[in-house]
């Protein structure tokens, strides 16, 4: 264990505090790549579309320049951000790639958003990813999401919505109304017992008056679509309501705590923190003189939860098709195996939360890789692959934390425990990048209010700075 200075203390309070602020801001996917967005631009970084043109054959013009910053997104969910080295070569260029996930374990709403219960309106919720579902129980709760407008002239657009105070709860059944075996074993049937209160008020209940398509109203109840309606920003207020993609939220802010300040409190820290440690060592070593040779990206994917098949998950073509583009930009066009030498010289870091040490359960790990809270990144190994980690990865990684002044740790699953995976194995097997996979350790992953340490968010991000700074000139060429 290394004591900190009172420097990289202060950097690493203040790096929570920038934290407390994105994970506030990020109560869905959707929030969440609208956050990033706005710090992207807010340094210097131009947004650019998948829709366009980024290399023009015919006049043999790029949109992209060395020396240039860009970002787009996919569904509005998933946020690829990027920055091209001055000197970045012709051929066999590298990319030096941070990756993790946008989403997190919630209960979103189905399409029916809807039912009567007893005379009670109530929220017709759905799992998503696997979380602890109990958890959910008892917390005040919110809505966030997105809804897709019809404008005057008959066009579609999207915008997103906040319900940032407690108009839903599921309650817990009475003690003295449960059995023995229910008090023992509390599993929540989630199709009968998950569906979320949000009004017995006759009133609410049976008012009529919304601004939706007439198809919509049928779908989302006229109260619940007012509700809605009345979190949009004013611009939007005369449009009419197509259909609405939402989420339950816990109302409850992220802060500090511990004794001493020392952890972090929040939902959906599995993987917004790794996002953010990713986001903002893209943004502050974008330009460090340094480092001009290689192109710099972070990849923030939708769908990690349920398994990265999607159009904007890591399991799509997102990875090569930008890869592509990018290249097809940059290199000199003669070389047609370009992009295949820039793969085998780049380098994927996979940064997703891991499980820290819980002192009420440590036979739960392997005592001698248990990943201590405040003491590092971890590097995730796993002989069946379910993580993208070698030996040639790892010691890619270790070194940059020695560069870096920083310490980071071990983790494998003990052998007779399942292991779970990340986006690490997916994007190997698309692109063939040597990949490492790591994350910070954490308490309650999958739990509508998790913990981590305060100090191991911002020793991340110095990490994967570091790697950005420091691939590709440490690389190993090992085949």
């Amino acid at each position: 264990h290394r004591t900190m200075s009172t420097n990289t203390t202060t950097a690493s309070n203040e790096f929570a505090q920038d934290f407390l602020n994105f994970l506030d801001e990020s109560c869905s996917a959707h929030h969440a790549v609208e956050a990033s967005s706005k710090r992207l631009l807010a340094a210097g970084f131009s947004k650019i579309s998948e829709r366009d043109e980024w290399f023009q054959s015919a006049s043999n013009i790029s949109k992209l320049e060395r020396g240039q910053k860009y970002f787009f997104t996919r569904n509005g969910t998933t946020i690829i951000a990027f920055s091209v080295g001055k000197q970045f070569p012709l051929s066999g260029g590298a990319y030096t790639i941070l990756g993790a996930h946008t989403d997190s374990p919630c209960l979103k709403i189905k399409p029916v958003t809807c039912l009567n219960k007893q005379d009670a309106l109530m929220l017709n919720t759905t799992p998503y990813g696997g979380g602890l579902w109990h958890t959910w129980f008892d917390r005040d709760l919110g809505l966030a999401g997105r809804v897709i407008l019809r404008s005057a002239d008959g066009s579609l657009r999207s915008e997103l919505f906040r319900i940032d105070r407690p108009i839903a709860r599921i309650p817990n059944l009475a003690i003295h109304l449960t059995s023995g075996t229910e008090r023992d074993s509390f599993a929540p049937n989630l199709q009968e017992h998950a569906k979320a209160l949000l009004s017995m008020d006759p009133t609410f209940i049976n008012n009529k008056d919304f601004n939706g398509s007439s198809d919509v109203g049928s779908r989302i109840h006229p109260a619940l679509l007012a509700l809605v309606a009345s979190s949009l920003p004013e611009s939007a207020r005369g449009d009419t309501i197509v259909d609405v993609e939402a989420q339950l939220i816990d109302v409850q802010k992220p802060c500090l705590g511990g004794a001493a300040g020392e952890f972090l409190f929040s939902g959906r820290l599995d993987n917004l923190c790794s996002a953010y440690q990713c986001l903002r060592a893209l943004i502050d070593a974008a330009d460090d003189p340094a480092s001009q040779s290689s192109v710099k990206m972070s990849m923030l994917f939708d769908h990690e939860e349920v398994g990265s098949a999607s159009c904007q998950g890591a399991g799509s073509s997102l990875l090569m098709d930008t890869l592509t583009r990018i290249n097809r930009c940059l290199s000199d066009q003669l070389r047609g195996d370009s992009l295949m030498c820039s793969l085998r010289n780049s380098f994927v870091v996979s940064a997703d939360m891991a499980h820290g040490l819980h002192p009420n359960y440590s036979s739960k790990h392997d005592s001698t890789m248990a990943p201590h809270i405040n003491q590092g990144l971890v590097i995730k190994h796993n002989a069946n692959q379910r993580y993208a980690t070698n030996a040639v990865s790892a010691s890619l990684f270790r070194q940059v934390a020695k560069l870096m002044g920083i310490p980071m740790q071990e983790f494998s699953v003990r052998s007779d425990s399942g292991c779970g995976s990340t986006i690490g194995p997916i994007i190997a097997t698309l692109s063939g990048i040597l990949t490492v996979d790591c994350g910070t350790p954490q308490f309650s992953m999958h739990s509508i209010r998790e913990m981590m340490g305060t100090q191991d968010a911002y020793t991340g991000y110095v990490h994967m700075k570091g790697v950005l700074i420091h691939h590709p000139s440490i690389a190993i060429n090992i085949d």
